[in-house]
């Protein structure tokens, strides 16, 4: 009787702890930035809408994100544009069409890949990737836009196919069974059945993704190229709000409008972090009631 009592309270204390620990963060992020924003210097409209961002100019300093917003865009956009067919695909390969023994060794591979870290796919943008694209793209710079996208989707591919195979596989089987029995092709019953069927599901595993390629740091630091500036095309470099924070919170003084700008910065992210994980945890629990 005691034990179950304790076991009960230690799974509670467990889950509240989880939200405590979410919160604690990002009160403690809220309260570094909190005093810049009575700070002269510091405006909203110039902060989330203008293009300069010169922190440490003597005469002038400027806070603006716009560039470093739509270079973090521009990359996760095009992440997914190349991650979500691979990986959805890839997920309807594992959980409909593959044999057991090429499903495990896939499922190996997978995890495998997920288990990488970010700063190695960093190392393979700077030193592989953009090789390639000098001399397959034509690009002036090997660390742009499409460098940074195609890193992004490799490392979102095997969060999607994971998601996405759990939820296939939260499909009834009579599903399976009723339109095998109306004469149903396995590509008619994965179209027109298991993929409507499973369609909130598949939705988190992109929500994921996104989440995923959003708040990448290194990956991006390295291979993007780091300038601040909107992106015309693929082949432009780019700066994204996370790199940006990871490259300039060291060198900036402890306390200065700089540095609490910085955090400002990790507020925003947190932000968008939480609706597109928020968006995802609500697809999941969809799936979970049909």
């Amino acid at each position: 009787m005691w034990g179950e009592r304790l076991l009960e309270a230690l799974i509670r204390a467990s889950g509240v702890s989880a939200v405590v620990f979410v919160l604690a963060i990002f009160f403690f992020v809220l309260r570094e930035a909190a005093p810049v924003l009575s700070s002269p210097e510091f405006h909203w409209g110039e902060f989330l809408f203008s293009t300069a961002w010169y922190p440490t100019s003597a005469t002038n300093v400027r806070y603006g994100t716009w560039a470093l917003t739509a270079g973090t865009a521009a990359v996760t956009v095009l992440a997914m544009v190349l991650a979500v067919p691979f990986g959805l695909g890839a997920a309807v390969f594992v959980s409909e069409f593959c044999g057991p023994r090429l499903k495990e060794t896939l499922k190996i591979v997978i995890e495998l890949l997920a288990a990488i870290p970010s700063v190695v796919w960093g190392f393979i943008g700077l030193t592989v990737m953009s090789r390639l694209l000098v001399q397959v793209a034509g690009a002036t710079v090997g660390v742009n836009v499409l460098n940074g996208g195609i890193i992004l989707a490799l490392m979102s591919v095997p969060i999607i196919v994971s998601i996405g195979e759990d939820a296939l596989k939260a499909v009834p089987d009579s599903y399976r069974e009723a339109g095998l029995a109306l004469g149903a092709t396995r590509w008619q019953l994965v179209w027109r059945v298991l993929i409507p069927a499973a369609r909130n599901g598949l939705l988190a595993a992109v929500l994921l993704g996104v989440g995923r390629a959003v708040g990448e740091t290194m990956a991006v630091l390295m291979a993007t190229g780091h300038a601040v500036q909107i992106p015309h095309g693929l082949l432009d470099s780019v700066r994204t709000l996370t790199a940006n924070i990871a490259a300039e919170l060291g060198e900036a003084p402890a306390g200065s409008d700089h540095y609490r700008v910085l955090f400002l910065t990790g507020v925003v992210l947190f932000a968008i972090s939480f609706v597109v994980n928020l968006t995802a945890d609500l697809a999941i629990r969809g799936v979970r009631r049909k």
